[in-house]
């Protein structure tokens, strides 16, 4: 174990979702912010997507926490996550029935459609959002991507009464660009790209999650000699950046090494076999921060945008280090369910911090809507 060398409380790298180490580099922070307003504008369909280890199902996780904390405090929010898409229609209306937590003790369609319609015009009435999380969707069959679009269909004179986000490899792209999906491509209101990191968002990525591990030196165990290495074996994707780096810190470790050198890098990227690694290449960002030569406007609102966006993770970090391990969280729990129980937890020892997310979502929204407006008038 490396952690008591390295002064760290935890390991940095873990290849988990967990919000306290989200890193809102500019692509992260464009699909986050994306997803978030989306969502609580309840515009329907959101697309995300990006190549393999980018970080999508990190984004969706903690797009999740942020509307879970702020149903907390009077915005409940019913969810369904769907983490293998790979379902026939029977079984797909199955899982989501279970996820929402719908009783139904029929097995036909129909009871089972309209016990869902039920609950979410129910969600609607209590002023609150119910969504569905669909993780991997590329594996989606178009029957199946069908089944999603009609039940997109479920909606009141104002507003949709599901509001849904599909997250996948850019295959998705080239599914929903099938004749007939059509329908379902027309509806989708909000899409992003995620793409691998340049060498200053993966320097201010290594260091984010080193301090949210615990890490208080002066200097990094990552001079830029090792991180341009870095950057050039893993081409910049997140997820192979944190295996590198994990094992950079074991192998340094072993070695009494408190400064990675690049011999160390090598070694690690050799047991990983990274030279047999094929990255895909990046894809352009193409929604949320990004400017698009919308003018001046548009820049001040990517600012408060911004803001809001390090507004909310801050309150997240600082409310999940007051509640590091929650006992009731276990691994058979969903991920729903362990968000669910986390934010309970943290709310009872950070209540005054409800305030504080929901005035940030609030902001948040309202930035990129008037945002797009300004886009919409140049």
């Amino acid at each position: 174990m490396y952690t008591t060398f390295y002064n760290l409380r935890e390991e940095p790298f873990r290849l988990t979702s967990d919000p306290r180490f989200f890193h809102l580099a500019e692509p992260h922070a464009a699909a986050l912010a994306t997803v978030v307003e989306a969502v609580m504008r309840r515009k329907g369909f959101v697309l995300m997507t990006g190549p393999i280890g980018t970080g999508k199902t990190t984004v969706v996780h903690t797009a999740l926490q942020i509307l879970t904390e702020r149903a907390a405090n009077n915005h409940p929010i019913s969810s369904a996550f769907i983490l293998n898409p790979t379902l026939s229609r029977e079984e797909f209306l199955e899982m989501l029935l279970s996820e929402f937590e719908i009783t139904c003790t029929s097995t036909s369609k129909p009871a089972r459609l309209a016990a869902l319609q039920r609950m979410l015009l129910e969600t609607q009435r209590k002023g609150g959002t119910s969504l569905l999380l669909v993780d991997e969707a590329h594996l989606l069959t178009p029957d199946l991507l069908e089944e999603i679009r009609l039940l997109s269909n479920a909606d009141t004179y104002q507003e949709k009464l599901l509001q849904i986000v599909l997250c996948g490899q850019p295959e998705l792209l080239g599914l929903l660009r099938k004749p007939e999906l059509r329908a379902l491509r027309q509806r989708v209101a909000s899409s992003c790209v995620l793409r691998p990191l340049s060498l200053p968002e993966v320097r201010s990525y290594i260091a984010e999650r080193l301090h949210s591990a615990g890490f208080r030196g002066t200097a990094s165990p990552f001079p830029l000699p090792a991180l341009e290495e870095i950057v050039r074996l893993t081409e910049g994707v997140p997820r192979i950046l944190n295996l590198l780096c994990d094992a950079c810190l074991t192998i340094g470790c072993k070695v009494h090494r408190p400064v990675i050198d690049l011999g160390i890098v090598a070694e690690a990227a050799a047991e990983l076999g990274l030279n047999e690694i094929h990255v895909e290449p990046e894809i352009e960002l193409r929604s949320g921060l990004a400017g698009n030569g919308t003018g001046g406007r548009a820049v001040a609102g990517d600012a408060v945008i911004g803001s809001a966006l390090d507004l909310l993770i801050q309150a997240m970090k600082k409310r999940r280090a007051l509640v590091p391990e929650v006992n009731e969280v276990r691994p058979e729990m969903s991920i729903k369910e362990q968000v669910t129980v986390a934010v309970n937890a943290a709310h009872e020892k950070d209540p005054a911090g409800d305030k504080v997310i929901e005035s940030a979502v609030d902001v948040l929204v309202q930035a990129m809507k008037l945002r797009r407006t300004s886009t919409m008038e140049l």
